[in-house]
């Protein structure tokens, strides 16, 4: 709970923020729950911010089209979506103050900007104010009190835990007490005011919305579910599901993907494979940025990560590339290049070349913290599920041995894993890769 009041007699908001979906989400659930037992209407708010973390139109479009499909799912329950602009530590509590509002309702999300919004309106606020955590299957704060090492350290907590979390989500019901008004959402025009780079456009290939949510995890489980134990590490492959951007903008519930896979044909050993980077990999990032500050900078790094970068910082580099020439894949690496240049184009780079990648970035820079800054910007730039704690845990993972352990000592990495270009030969074949990605 972010704020405990006596509950009022008034609507129930739900700040609808990470999860933008109308299905499988237990914070929209809750809402609901309260509503229905203070016979009181419910709304739905989202408060679009002009300039999010660098977002671009790649990401906005995806996100808008999507509540676009979210405002026209809740008018058949009779529940009113009203999409605002503007600071949400400004514009949430004069919202709540012009619906009358009881209760308020959100869900959870561990980034720093997000916990910084909900503080500030919790201040401003009389009224009861929840936060569900309808991202994760076993609830952030639930699964561990504190910053875990490692897979190892959170996986028996969460699977202790996972029975009693994985099961299926009440349905929203048609909410039997309305409100007349209903807010006139002119989601084209709202996206030609946005201020956001527009050079970096929209990507054709992946529809937003959770239909289509639902219809590219059908297309996995029925396609690529069998093979994803022996295809998935291979960049030349399409043997990814292609869920991440709908799991990033709450599109799709990661309880409706797991019980999906669950009930799969799939042999068992398959399906702990995907469940290990849906759920344990998936929640650990989560942990890493509840409680870890520093989760977007070299400080968030282990002691003996800091340490070991520390003592060979004055180490010679081969090469360094600044952040537009790594922006325009120019570098001499043309597999790095390949799968610069796949983001760039698709807005998704694969999973196991986006640690080379990363990796590279701190070898090609004078300072960790440079090489931080740079990945930040390019995968919250040009990835459509940038500016999520996947991503934020995976490059600490790439350039500061979070959730990782010490190597043998080498130049500029000191004890942080090394990965090379002739180790990515002996996996897949790279000559393909940067033939059909290099484009």
């Amino acid at each position: 709970m972010v704020k405990d009041a006596p509950l009022k007699k008034g609507v129930v908001v739900y700040w609808m923020s990470r999860e933008q979906r109308a299905r499988d989400n237990w914070a929209f659930v809750y809402a609901q729950e309260v509503a229905l037992e203070q016979q009181c209407p419910l709304m739905v708010v989202f408060c679009l911010v002009d300039d999010f973390l660098g977002a671009t139109m790649r990401q906005y479009g995806f996100m808008l089209k999507g509540l676009e499909k979210v405002d026209q799912d809740l008018r058949e329950k009779q529940i009113p979506f009203c999409l605002i602009t503007g600071d949400p530590e400004k514009e949430i509590p004069k919202f709540l103050q012009r619906n009358k509002a009881g209760a308020l309702v959100t869900d959870f999300d561990p980034l720093r900007i997000k916990r910084r919004w909900k503080r500030s309106v919790a201040r401003d606020i009389n009224i009861p104010f929840y936060e569900i955590d309808a991202h994760n299957i076993v609830p952030c704060w639930e699964a561990s009190g504190k910053q875990e090492f490692g897979a190892y350290t959170i996986r028996p907590k969460i699977n202790r835990l996972i029975p009693e979390y994985v099961k299926s989500i009440p349905g929203l019901k048609r909410h039997p007490f309305g409100i007349k008004k209903y807010c006139r959402n002119d989601f084209q025009k709202i996206a030609k005011r946005l201020t956001i780079a527009r050079d970096v456009t929209e990507v054709p290939w992946l529809k937003p919305g959770e239909n289509e949510a639902r219809k590219v995890l059908k297309n996995f489980i029925s396609r690529k579910l069998c093979d994803y134990g022996t295809q998935r590490n291979d960049p030349t492959l399409d043997g990814q599901s292609h869920i991440s951007p709908y799991l990033h903008f709450g599109q799709i519930s990661a309880q409706k993907v797991a019980l999906e896979v669950i009930r799969s044909h799939a042999s068992q050993p398959v399906k702990d494979a995907f469940l290990e980077e849906l759920i344990v990999r998936r929640e650990l990032s989560d942990n890493f940025c509840l409680y870890n500050k520093n989760y977007d900078n070299p400080e968030g790094f282990p002691d003996w990560a800091q340490k070991t970068l520390k003592v060979h910082a004055r180490d010679k580099r081969a090469y360094t590339y600044t952040l537009k020439q790594c922006e325009r894949a120019q570098t001499h690496d043309d597999l790095w290049n390949a799968a610069q240049t796949e983001m760039v184009a698709t807005g998704k780079m694969h999973g196991y070349m986006r640690m080379y990648w990363a990796k590279k970035i701190l070898e090609w820079s004078k300072t960790p913290a440079e090489a931080m800054k740079i990945a930040i910007y390019l995968n919250d730039t040009y990835e459509l599920d940038g500016r999520d704690p996947n991503g934020y845990a995976g490059i600490a993972w790439s350039m500061g041995g979070v959730h990782d352990r010490a190597w043998g000592e080498r130049p500029i990495f000191g004890k942080i894993r090394y990965m090379s270009y002739n180790g990515c030969r002996s996996k897949f074949d790279v000559a393909k890769y940067i033939r059909v990605k290099g484009k």
